[in-house]
């Protein structure tokens, strides 16, 4: 199967009705079907008055459905390390060596009677394809290393492998091995993933200890500001009892001569009463 050079002198008429000897391969593909991104210009256009009545029904549910998210923070710059910088350089070539499987040959070949008639048409529509899929691949590349902050966990993992490093290197070679994860006992592990948990934990109830703690030292100087209310309330009681009885002391010596004037007094008005209801009568 003979191949035609992609830059001839003289260019070759857009159209043939020429056939390759085998059948199958004998149909000419235009540059719009083989391009993806062109694929939309064979799309029937909508009407103006159909596309602004989409719209506006687009408007009317947005409006009546939940608010609009607010805007994602503005994506800032990393410099990506070794790991993330050999990512990229494994994707570049990987993409590099995939495009150029996408040779002049190889889609000549595909389609020998429009490279045999419409040599540059056909190396237009190749170079379209190559440029197309680099830039779509590239943009999702881009898309998922942002979504998935690639660069910054790989550098993460650059910062705690060193890490790792460091401690083993200040330990030394005489440092006992650390024990591989899949044999370390059922204990250890659980311990292990609860930590997080239980330090959180421990961090509540800590703070709710402490405020108990205010609470109960708040309380205990109430308690003792009313027991030396009440203490001095018992004293003045005391006081109080020890004056009446030094004054029940003081009138034991005379009561017995009250009673008895008291006594006298009474009999005293008891007898002149008589003497003046009758001279009253």
């Amino acid at each position: 199967m003979a191949t035609a050079n992609p830059d001839p002198p003289q260019e070759a008429p857009s159209t043939t009705t020429a056939q390759d000897n085998n059948p199958s391969s004998a149909t000419s593909i235009p540059a719009a079907a083989a391009d993806p991104d062109r694929m939309d210009e064979d799309t029937p256009e909508v009407p103006p008055q159909q596309s602004q009545a989409r719209e506006r029904e687009e408007e009317e549910e947005g409006g009546e459905g939940a608010a609009s998210p607010p805007l994602p923070t503005r994506h800032t710059a990393v410099t990506p390390g070794p790991r993330a910088a050999r990512l990229q350089e494994l994707y570049a070539s990987t993409l590099s060596r995939t495009l150029a499987r996408v040779s002049w040959d190889n889609f000549a070949a595909c389609y020998p009677t429009a490279a045999a008639h419409a040599p540059q048409a056909l190396g237009r529509v190749q170079r379209q394809v190559v440029e197309g899929l680099a830039e779509r691949c590239n943009r999702e590349f881009e898309a998922i290393m942002t979504n998935r902050n690639v660069v910054p966990k790989l550098n993460e993992l650059e910062s705690l492998i060193s890490d790792a490093s460091r401690r083993r290197d200040e330990k030394g070679a005489l440092a006992e091995a650390p024990v591989p994860p899949h044999l370390l006992p059922a204990d250890q592990i659980l311990a292990a993933h609860m930590a997080p948990h239980l330090a959180s934990q421990q961090s509540q109830l800590n703070a709710r200890l402490q405020n108990v703690q205010a609470d109960n030292a708040r309380l205990f100087d109430e308690v003792a500001a009313q027991r030396a209310e009440i203490l001095s309330l018992l004293a003045a009681l005391e006081g109080a009892l020890r004056d009446v009885d030094g004054a029940s002391d003081l009138l034991g010596g005379v009561v017995g001569d009250l009673a008895r004037e008291t006594r006298e007094v009474e009999l005293e008005i008891m007898a002149a009463a008589p003497s003046s209801s009758s001279a009253g009568s």
